[in-house]
Parts: C-alpha cells; structure tokens; sequence
C-alpha cells in the first residue's frame, strides 16, 4: 500500500511549493526571528544595584561606615566580605534562576508546519519566516500573520487579539493573524508578517514584562517582614541590655546591627526562586515540562487528577479488530499499524464475494481520512515499525483497508478526489467528506460514532437493520472497543454545503478499533491513590468502553455496574446531584470537562487535569495544573496547559507531582533551619548576659556564622532528595501556611536546643578557664552544622554530596577562623584547644539529635 509520509491533515495544493532552506535562512537573517520583543538582558551592575539595595544590606552598609569612623577596621572588614559573599551569591542565584527559566521557555516554545522544499516539515514557530507557506489543521496556533490560500471548513478562533468570543469562518483570501486558534478545518496560508512586525508583536509592544513573583515567594515576602520587625525590636532589647551593663553605643549599635542580619534569612526569596528553577529543570529531565515556574509549587499540592483515556491510560496505537457488516463481523489480525494481517469470517477464510462489503466499507473510511503511514524506520528501541501520521485511529483504518486489499489511499484519492468536507469536532462527532467519482457523481462517505450515525434522520435504512446494528455497537464499545459507525451515498448534484447531504445514506457497517491500556497504567493510577490523589477518567469515548477501560485500570471495580459511570447527556440534564462523586464520565462535551473541573476546585481540590485536544483548552486553563501531551497533542492545548508530558506518559505526573513536594519540602527545611539558627544566635545574645557572659559574641562573630550557614549549607539544602514517604502522605491541604504542620514548634525546638548547648559550652568554658567568647562562637556554629545534617530525609545518601561537602567547608573555615592569624584579628578570636573543641562538638551532636527526633513523620518512612 502507498503510504504518506507527511502530514495529510494540511496537505497543500500541488502549486504550493514553499521557501527552499537556503531562502528560509537568509529571510531568517533578514527580519530576525518570529518572537514578539524579548525582555532586555538583565546587566551585572544592576543586578547588584538590586541586591545591594535589600534593606539589610543597606543596614550593613551603615554599619561599615559606623565601624570605621569609630576605627573599628576589623568589624569593617568582616561587614564588608559579609557584604561581597552575599551580594555574589545573590547575583550568581539570580542568573542560574533566570537562566534555567530561559531554558525552559525554550524548551517549550511552539512549532509550526510549513512547506521548505515542496516537503511538509516542522519547524520552531520562531524560525517561520515572511514567504513560507503555512500548513494549518485544527488545534494548530497561527504562527504569523498571513494569506489563506486555501481553505475547507476553515473556523478560527481570535478572541485573544479581538475579544469576541465567537469563532470566525475563513475563506481564501481573508488574513490570518498571529497567536489565533484554528478550532475546525484545515488551511494553507502565506507568510506576510512576523515577529515585532505581526498583529500579536504590536501588541506585545505594548505590554509591560515585568516578571510577576510567585505565590510561594508572595507569601515568603511578607513571611520575611514580619521576621523582620520581631528581629528588629528583638536586636533593639540587646542594644540597651548592653548598654545597661556599660558596653559604648558604637558596639552595641554595630553588634545589634549585625544580629539583625543573621538572623533573618535575607536571601530566601533568591533560594526560592532557583529551588524552583531547578526544580523545574529536574521536571524536564524527567519528560515534564513546565511552562510557568509557580506550577512547580503547585504540583505538590495536587489533589485530583482528571485524566482522558486515549493515549493516556491506553497505548494510543490503534489497530481494527472486527468489521462488523449486515452480512457478518470479520476479524481482523494483526500487530500496531503494519498493513499486514489475517482476516477471518465464520472462523475461515473469506471467499472474494463475502470480503467485497468490507472493502466498500474500509474503502470509504479511506477516503473519509486525513492520515497516513509512515513506512518501517528505525527508532529509539531499534525496532522497525510502521507508525501513525495524524489520528492514531485513522491510520489504524488505513492499515485494515490494505490488509482487506483495498486499493492504496494515493489510488484511491486520485479517483475519487476529495472536493468538500465537514470535519470531525466534538458536537457533531462524526466527519463528511464528498468525493467526484469517474461517472461524474458525488461520493458521500461518513464516519462517526454509532450513537449519531445510527439514526434515522441520517439512514435511510430498515428500522431492524437499525435496531441490530445499535445492539450490535453496544456490545462490542462494552468489550473495551472504541467502535464507529459507516455510511455511504451518492448523488448527481453537488451540493451546496457537505452537511445537506447527511441524510438517506447507506449504513455499511460498524468498526471495532482496539485500544489497549498501557503496560502500567494500574500502577500508576495505585500510586496516585497512595499519595492521596483521587483519579478521574473524563473522555468522549462510548460509556461501555469507557467502563471497560476504567475496569481494567483499577478506576472501577469489575462487580461495579453501568450506573457507575456517568455521560455527558446525564451531566447536560442536570441527573448527576454531586460531579465529584463519580469516578467516569463518557461522552462529555469541553463544556461539561470544564464543569468537572470547576466542581472539584469549588469543593477546596486542587485538581491536575491532562488533555490533547483543541475541545480541551478551556479545561486545562481553568485547572490548577494543565497537562498537555508533548507528542500527539495540538498546539492549542500544549501552550493552554501549566505542564507538558514530552513522552505521553501518565507516569510522569506521578513524577512530577514528587518533584513539586520535594521542592516544597526542601524550601520548608531551609526555613526551618535558617530561622531555627536565627532565633538561638538572638536568644544567645538576650540570655548570655544574666549567664555572666557580658558580651557573647562580637558583630564579626555573629557575621562569620551567618556567612558559613546561610551561605554555603542554606543553598545545598535546595538539592535534597525527594523524602521517602513523600508519594505516601495526603497532598498538604492548600490553605496551609508555610510554617504550618507543626513547622513553627520544631523550629522553636531546635532553636531552643541549639541555644541551650552553645552557651552551655560558653559556660563550662568560661570556668575551665578556656577562651569563652571562642568556644561559644564555634559551639553555636557547631550546633547549627549539626541541625541541617539532622534535617536530612535520608542521611547516608549519595544524592546531593554538596550539603556533606558545604557543611566540611564550613567546618574547615570555622578552624580557619580561630587558627588563621589573619582572621583572628579580625574576628577576634584565639585557639580553643581540643577541650573546647569537644565542647563544640557536643553542642553539634545536640542539634544533629534534636533535628532527627523532630523530623516530620513522612521523613521518618522507608521507602516502599
């Protein structure tokens, strides 16, 4: 059999023959890329401009000018590098951020079909040039503004550069502009404008491209002032508790200063961001892309997950099992789309004569088909096979038409050509094609779904052939086939519009298409029950095979009954009292999907919701996280959806959902430990005076253990691996606070332990007679390295060796800062000796205990 090896959806007229390459490349280089105005590049000496305009910085930055005016050049100096690390490291977070976000908006930026060298191709949306030839199909997002030069059917959506809501026909000759929604039919069109130049430019031009913070940074921003205040006044009480006990108001002010900005993890709102960000990347590798940062913080929340079935749940590979004709049901053999098989009737052989309706009928669902084959190439498993362009289900009737002997579909199409057509869409649920025979008559073939075929109005046809044909339907859509129905007519006139003709036509039969649920499919809908995600099945398919599908995948138990999935008519009439009591739904229209969703989320559910159509656009925005299909979905529900799945796989959003708790999970630790640690160096200085400790740390002290927590051990932390019991504890309820699930009390816990070792070990220094002020400054920072080893979900991992490596570091800069000459005149400092170390090493052992006896049950799980 003749096969297509491009894309018939938009197969372009013979005189179309688009741009050559060499052409493409030099308009390319002539008008620039098809984007809209990128954002300029951030320079570096604004970035640092920003940084150092946070308003703890500009504290520390009086601070050193205070320092030197009253000659205290050794604070200044330790200020000053407090100042150029954190500023470094905020500008370094800030572009590994950026830069991970720019790859991602690559990674899923759209493609567009056009005509390069007479040959249907798929290129980058920004790489269409003015001149190249447009292939357009429903689903597909206008890539620039252009001409059509063909149209059939031709229904363009352009509320978003119009407002009106309702779709606009398309004929030859009318313009189409960038960024607009082909919703039905199929078009050519030429290239006129790109980029700044188009509709969809000039109004980007207008916008402002300030990037929106996330919601998690929002609510960490105002987290982040009201730590802020406490701090403040918190550091206001040790200023005049030191000056009560003599200390000059200089030091108080530079030590008060200084605690101010240990204490508040001022450089969360970065962390945050690139935890995001490389979570995001992390997603990616594993076949999620993100398309909006925020998504990754949602994920983790998810509660529902609505689903569609074809492609999803099932392997998306179609092959014809049965034809069922009013003379019999043929069965139809063999594997994926390789028009190659066995065909049976009444167990044997057909004779020429008893196979002649089936090929009328498989003929039809030929001609009445905008896909194709692609013959054997070699693919990733290096297996050779055949496999679909365009619908999976039409190239499984392709590969039943060549196994029945039918004629190939090129043969067939020059025949009988195709003159006018009314494509499929989700209303109608049925296609019409019109087709000009050699006697000069129209051809009229038709397919769709039984439900609407079989029908009077449609058929002229006995009223029993009716009745055996829809009993016929039921019982194979209730085997788990996907089944449609087949007619047939002719007349001498052509008509005005394809649709007038959808009446008296012949039935020639039925087509049972099988569809098989993926390999692991169950499990991951077991684990989606497991992390407390509810799984819904929502598609357009038969109720019968959407039981039978929902059965064999764990949604239905086998003893539950029809009632146990609901239809869209059923949903439409207003039958179904509660939406989120049903686990089923067949026949739904994108209306109904859209109020699915909207019933979960108005019950407090945070609701993922996948899909491949344009019928799926409005559902995937509405939910909180749309997942789109990276390989066989339009483009239309790729850039509505939150999340694209490059591999199809429901799987992923199992992974993805993991990913988006470990984020979540790993920015809740970091502020437990970074406020836990600021909280005992505050307590430290407020409780060591009535301990007989007059000054317990100097300001370059307080610094210095900031420095080697927050700076180094802090970012690690975002690295984290996923906790063990993460995919087995319910999603966190929504409306929860970031310190909520008992976060505040362990944080209040560890600083209360930290406190209580590290002036502990001050203590029993001071009457050993060893340097006091020294073993509490390595025992506080000792306490806190052991708080954040204590946090790990899994302590002996390989995963992120940077945290052991970061804390090693930290450990070898604090010896630094007692046995360096050079540092302990600027920190003030003197060698502990090894008393004083083990001093320190038990306030490290203290906190590293109290961190894993207060983890979170979840942390505390093997992994199953």
């Amino acid at each position: 059999m003749t096969t297509h090896t491009a894309q018939q959806k938009s197969t372009p007229a013979a005189h179309h023959r688009g741009l050559t390459e060499p052409e493409a490349a030099r308009r390319l280089a002539e008008h620039g890329r098809n984007e809209v105005a990128a954002d300029k590049a951030v320079p570096l000496y604004a970035r640092v401009v920003a940084q150092l305009k946070d308003a703890l910085i500009m504290v520390l930055l009086g601070a050193v000018v205070l320092t030197v005016v009253i000659g205290d050049h050794a604070d200044a100096v330790v200020i000053a590098l407090v100042i150029v690390v954190n500023t470094a490291v905020g500008v370094v977070q800030e572009i590994r951020a950026d830069n991970a976000v720019a790859a991602l908006s690559a990674m899923s930026a759209p493609n567009a079909r056009v005509l390069r060298d007479s040959t249907p191709r798929e290129v980058p949306a920004a790489e269409v040039v003015p001149g190249d030839v447009l292939l357009l199909g429903e689903g597909d997002i206008v890539a620039a503004d252009a001409e059509l030069t063909e149209a059939s059917a031709l229904l363009v959506d352009e509320s978003m550069l119009t407002g009106e809501s309702v779709p606009v026909d398309k004929d030859t000759g009318t313009r189409l502009s960038a960024g607009t929604v082909v919703v039905r039919g199929r078009g050519v069109a030429t290239v006129t404008a790109t980029g700044a130049d188009s509709a969809l430019g000039r109004i980007a031009a207008l916008l402002d491209g300030r990037r929106e913070p996330t919601p998690l940074q929002r609510r960490l921003g105002s987290l982040g002032r009201i730590l802020a205040g406490v701090t403040l006044a918190l550091c206001l009480v040790v200023f005049v508790l030191g000056l009560a006990r003599g200390f000059s108001v200089a030091t108080m002010a530079v030590t008060a200063i200084s605690l101010a900005v240990a204490a508040v993890p001022e450089s969360l709102p970065a962390v945050v961001t690139l935890a995001l960000a490389l979570g995001a990347r992390r997603m990616a590798d594993r076949h999620a892309l993100v398309r909006r940062l925020p998504a990754v913080e949602t994920l983790g929340s998810v509660t529902v997950l609505a689903t569609d079935k074809t492609g999803t749940l099932t392997e998306g590979r179609m092959v014809v099992q049965h034809v069922w004709t009013p003379r019999g049901t043929f069965d139809f053999f063999g594997v994926g789309y390789e028009p190659e098989g066995d065909i049976l009737f009444a167990g044997g052989r057909p004779t020429a004569d008893e196979l002649d309706p089936v090929r009328e009928l498989l003929t039809v669902t030929a001609l009445c088909n905008d896909a194709g084959l692609r013959p054997p190439q070699e693919s990733s498993d290096g297996k050779n096979r055949w496999t679909a362009v365009g619908d999976p289900m039409e190239a499984a009737l392709l590969a039943a038409a060549a196994k029945a002997g039918c004629a190939d579909q090129a043969s067939l199409q020059r025949g009988r050509a195709r003159t006018d057509e009314v494509p499929f869409d989700s209303v109608r649920k049925r296609m019409t094609t019109l087709h000009t025979t050699p006697s000069g008559q129209v051809l009229i073939c038709l397919k769709g779904a039984p439900e609407v075929v079989l029908d009077a109005a449609i058929l002229g046809e006995r009223t029993d052939l009716l009745r055996g044909a829809r009993q016929e339907a039921a019982l194979l859509a209730a085997r788990g086939y996907r089944v449609l129905a087949v007619a047939s007519g002719t007349r001498d006139d052509v008509p005005r519009h394809p649709a007038d003709v959808e009446s008296g036509l012949r039935l020639l039969g039925l087509v049972a298409i099988s569809d098989p649920p993926k390999p692991h499919a169950a499990a991951t809908l077991a684990a989606c029950r497991a992390a407390g995600i509810t799984p819904v099945l929502i598609t357009g398919d038969h109720p019968a095979t959407a039981r039978a599908i929902a059965a064999r995948v764990g949604l239905l138990n086998d003893d539950h009954t029809q009632e146990h999935v609901v239809t869209g008519p059923d949903v439409a009439a207003g039958r179904v009292a509660d939406l989120t009591a049903v686990r089923v739904f067949a026949r739904t229209t994108p209306q109904q999907k859209l109020d699915i969703v909207q019933a979960w989320r108005a019950r407090g559910q945070i609701t993922a919701m996948t899909g491949d159509g344009v019928n799926d656009g409005p559902a995937l925005r509405q939910a909180d996280i749309g997942v789109a299909m990276g390989r066989r979905g339009t483009e239309v529900a790729r850039q509505a959806a939150d999340l694209v799945l490059t591999d199809d796989e429901l799987s992923t959003v199992v992974a993805a959902v993991e990913e988006g708790r470990r984020v979540y999970d790993n920015i809740r630790r970091f502020l437990v430990y970074g406020l836990a640690g600021g909280t005992a160096e505050i307590l430290v200085m407020l409780a060591g005076p009535v301990l007989g400790l007059a000054l317990p740390l100097r300001a370059g002290q307080i610094l210095w253990i900031n420095l080697l927590t927050h700076g180094l051990t802090g970012v690690a932390m975002g690295a984290e691996p996923v906790a063990p019991g993460a995919m087995h504890r319910p999603p966190r309820p929504p409306g929860q606070q970031i310190l909520g699930d008992g976060a505040w009390q362990r944080l209040l816990l560890l600083a209360a332990v930290v406190t209580t070792s590290s002036l502990g070990a001050g203590v029993v220094a001071r009457h050993w007679g060893l340097p006091w002020q020294s073993v509490l400054f390595l025992a506080l920072l000792a306490g806190q390295l052991g708080v954040v080893l204590g946090l790990r979900t899994r302590l002996l991992t390989r995963q992120n060796l940077f945290l052991p490596l970061s804390v090693l570091a930290s450990v070898l800069l604090a010896a630094a800062a007692l046995y360096v000459p050079f540092l302990q005149a600027v920190l003030d400092t003197e060698p502990v000796g090894w008393t004083g170390t083990g001093l320190a090493a038990a306030a490290a052992v203290t906190g590293f205990a109290a961190a894993r006896i207060s983890r979170p049950p979840f942390d505390k799980e093997t992994r199953q």
